[in-house]
C-alpha cells in the first residue's frame, strides 16, 4: 500500500477510522467495564466514536458503566480527538527530537486548519502549552468544587476528566456518581461549575488558529486577520442571541421558577454548550419546542475551524449569509469587513453544507425508518454530525442500524463531512476542454 500517493484528506480519515477501531476493541474488553464483563463492541465502537469524535453522545452513562481503565480510555480518545491525532503524533515527534517532514507539516496544516504550512510546527507547540494550560487551570478550578464533594482522589480525577472534556468539547461527565446521565443538571445555579465549564468550551471552539493569531498580534483588533474577526465577532453574536433567546422561551417552561436574573447563568450555559459541548444544566427533553429549535440552529452552526468543535463552522454561515446580502445588493463581489472574499472560500462553504445537510437527512431517514419520532430523529442527527453530544434521550435505545447510522454521523463531523465526500471520491483531473454553456432556471 503506496500511502505517498494518498491526499491530506484521506489520510486523516483513515487515522480517525483507526483511532476509533482501537478504542472499541479496548472499550469491549472486560477491564473496561465495572462489572468486569464486556460489552458488545458495536456499542463500544459507538462510545469510542462518541469520544474521538468529541461528541458525547452514550449508549451507557459512562461513571456506572466503565471502570477507571475504561474512563482513562475513554479520556485518551477525548484527547487525542480534540487536538487531532496528527497534532499528538507531531508531539510524539517533538518529544523524541525526530525531525518533521515536509509532508508531515501539510498534513498538519491540514489537520489544524491553519492557513500556511510555513510555522505550523510552531503553531502545534503553541497549541499544545495553551491546551494544557487551559485544561489545568480549568481542573484547579474545578476542583474548589469536586474534592470537597466527592473526596481528594476521586474529586481531583473528575476535576481533570471535566476540564479536558470540556476543552475538547466533548460533553462526556461523570456525574452518574449523583445520578445516571444527569450531565450537570445538579449545578445549573453554580457559577464556579457552569461558568469554568462555559469558558473552557468557548476557549476549545474558537479554534487554535485564532488564539495564535490573539498572540502574534498582541490582542490589537486591527491587527487580527480577517478569519479571526469573523469567528469573534460571530461566536458573540450567537451567544448574545442565543442567551437572550433561552432566557425568553423558557421563562414559562424549564426556568418559570426563575426570575429574570437568576435565568441569565442557564440560558447563557445553553447557549454555548450546543456548540459544540453536549454538557447540559437542563434537561434537554422538557425544553419547549421554540429552545429545541434554537437548539437545532445552534448545532448546525457550530464552532470554528480549527478548534475542538464541530457544526458547519461559523466562518461558513457567515460566507454563506456574505454571500447572500451581495446577491440580494447585486453586488458582484463578497465583502466581510471590508475585504473580498475568494470565490473558492464561497463554493466550498455552500458545497460543504450541502454535503452536510444531505448527510444528515439520511441520519434522520434512517432513524425514522425505524421507529423514531421526526423531531428526536432530527435533534439526535444534528447532534451526532455536530458533534454535540446534547439527546433527547433515545441513544440507549437505538436499535443497531441506527447506531451505525449515528456512529457515521459523528465520524463525518468530525473529519468533515466535506473531507469525507473528498477523502472517497475520485480525483478528476480538470482538462482543457470545457463543455458549452447551458441555461438553466434558478428560483
Amino acid at each position: 500500500m503506496n500511502t505517498k500517493r494518498w491526499s491530506s484528506t484521506q489520510i486523516l480519515s483513515l487515522g480517525f477510522a483507526m483511532l476509533i477501531l482501537i478504542g472499541g476493541l479496548l472499550l469491549s474488553l472486560p477491564i473496561a467495564s465495572r462489572s468486569g464483563s464486556g460489552i458488545p463492541f458495536l456499542k463500544a465502537l459507538f462510545t469510542s466514536t462518541s469520544a474521538t469524535c468529541v461528541t458525547g453522545l452514550v449508549v451507557y452513562d459512562t461513571w456506572t458503566q466503565f471502570s477507571y481503565f475504561g474512563q482513562a480510555v475513554i479520556l485518551l480518545l477525548i484527547q487525542i480527538g480534540g487536538l487531532g491525532f496528527m497534532a499528538a503524533a507531531i508531539l510524539f515527534s517533538l518529544a523524541v527530537g525526530r525531525r518533521i517532514s515536509l509532508r508531515e507539516r501539510s498534513l498538519l496544516a491540514e489537520a489544524v486548519s491553519s492557513m500556511q504550512v510555513g510555522g505550523v510546527v510552531r503553531l502545534v507547540r503553541r497549541m499544545l502549552i495553551g491546551t494544557a494550560l487551559f485544561e489545568g487551570i480549568g481542573s484547579l478550578l474545578l476542583s474548589i468544587r469536586f474534592v470537597p464533594m466527592f473526596g481528594l482522589g476521586q474529586g481531583l480525577w473528575f476535576s481533570v476528566f471535566h476540564s479536558v472534556s470540556a476543552f475538547c468539547n466533548a460533553g462526556f461527565d461523570l456525574m452518574g456518581a449523583r445520578s445516571p446521565f444527569s450531565s450537570l443538571t445538579s449545578f445549573y445555579d453554580d457559577p464556579l461549575v457552569i461558568l469554568t465549564i462555559a469558558v473552557l468550551i468557548m476557549a476549545g471552539g474558537i479554534g487554535f488558529v485564532v488564539w495564535n493569531d490573539l498572540i502574534e498580534s498582541r490582542f490589537q483588533f486591527k491587527n487580527l486577520h480577517l478569519h479571526t474577526r469573523v469567528v469573534l465577532f460571530s461566536t458573540m453574536a450567537l451567544l448574545l442571541i442565543g442567551t437572550a433567546a433561552f432566557s425568553s422561551l423558557e421563562s414559562n417552561g424549564t426556568m418559570q421558577s426563575m426570575n429574570a436574573g437568576s435565568r441569565i447563568l442557564p440560558a447563557f450555559f445553553q447557549a454555548v454548550t450546543p456548540r459544540t459541548a453536549g454538557f447540559n444544566s437542563l434537561d434537554i427533553a422538557s425544553l419547549t419546542d421554540g429552545s429545541k429549535f434554537i437548539t437545532m440552529l445552534l448545532m448546525f452552526i457550530g464552532a470554528a475551524p480549527g478548534g475542538t468543535g464541530g457544526g458547519i463552522k461559523v466562518t461558513t454561515l457567515a460566507v454563506m449569509a456574505a454571500s447572500v446580502l451581495a446577491e440580494l445588493r447585486a453586488r458582484e463581489d463578497v465583502n466581510l469587513f471590508h475585504f473580498r472574499l475568494e470565490t473558492e472560500a464561497i463554493r466550498r462553504a455552500f458545497c460543504g453544507t450541502a454535503v452536510y445537510l444531505t448527510m444528515t437527512a439520511g441520519g434522520i431517514l434512517v432513524l425514522c425508518g425505524q421507529g423514531q419520532p421526526l423531531i428526536e430523529a432530527a435533534f439526535e442527527s444534528l447532534s451526532a454530525i455536530g458533534t454535540v453530544g446534547l439527546t433527547m434521550g433515545i441513544t440507549t435505545t437505538l436499535p443497531a442500524l441506527s447506531q451505525i447510522a449515528i456512529i457515521l454521523l459523528m465520524y463525518a463531523g468530525r473529519v468533515g463531512s466535506l473531507t469525507v465526500f473528498m477523502a472517497v471520491a475520485r480525483s478528476n483531473h480538470i482538462g482543457k476542454l470545457k463543455n458549452p454553456v447551458g441555461k438553466i432556471i434558478v428560483g
